[in-house]
């Protein structure tokens, strides 16, 4: 057995480690590992430009980000802070508190892209968050005001992490499926879907307690 092609593992942890721009490090160990196991250097081009071409989807990507930047250029940001300081009993926890609900609930029926750090943290979620922060406490200082900034960024985070397993045609619950299937344990995907609500039910409440404690800090900071 030929164990020279787990050296590209190597690469990828010495690259991380050295802070290297994890593009060139993800594409060199590539490369690497490609070489060492015997495969032509053309054949291991041709590999990189099959596995782009069969997963072009994600290129997507790269045309949504110019609209939001568009949309942000415009006022986004400050149209969704002028949505919130016209409610007068909403608050940041509350406000995060609806959000994972909706990243849970889409998460688990496979939209796991009408939402993201991209698509709604940073240009509504978060500026939406800072407002209801500062209309009920006054202008923030930048510790409390990069806090609400990051438990929006966190909440998208435990909201997809938790509620992505329920939809049981997604590659976690596959490869799941897989391993157990090596130690002789059969399952469906549905069975392991199912026994994810529970974890994600837990999820909710962890996560939505912080957020409701949240308020409670707030509150004690601006005092």
């Amino acid at each position: 057995m030929n164990y020279w092609p787990l050296l590209g593992i190597l690469l990828v942890v010495a690259g991380f480690a050295l802070r290297l721009n994890p593009m060139l490090v993800v594409t060199v160990a590539a490369l690497a590992t490609g070489l060492l196991a015997g495969l032509d250097p053309l054949a291991v081009i041709a590999t990189f430009g099959k596995a782009f071409n069969d997963n072009r989807i994600i290129a997507i990507v790269w045309i949504v980000l110019p609209v939001i930047g568009m949309l942000e250029r415009f006022g986004l940001q400050q149209r969704a802070a002028t949505l919130i300081r016209s409610m007068q009993r909403a608050t940041t926890g509350k406000l995060l508190l609806l959000y994972l609900g909706y990243r849970q609930l889409t998460a688990a029926i496979g939209l796991h892209s009408t939402a993201g750090q991209a698509q709604t943290v940073r240009p509504l979620v978060a500026p939406m968050a800072l407002a209801a922060a500062e209309k009920e406490h006054g202008t923030l200082d930048e510790e409390t005001a990069e806090t609400v900034k990051e438990m929006s960024a966190a909440t998208d985070n435990v909201g997809l992490f938790f509620g992505e397993d329920i939809f049981f045609a997604i590659g976690s619950i596959v490869l799941i499926q897989a391993t157990l299937a090596t130690y002789g344990i059969d399952l469906a995907p549905l069975q392991l879907a199912v026994w994810a609500i529970p974890t994600a039910i837990l999820a909710f409440l962890i996560h939505g307690a912080r957020l409701l404690l949240l308020d409670r800090r707030l509150r004690r900071t601006r005092k």
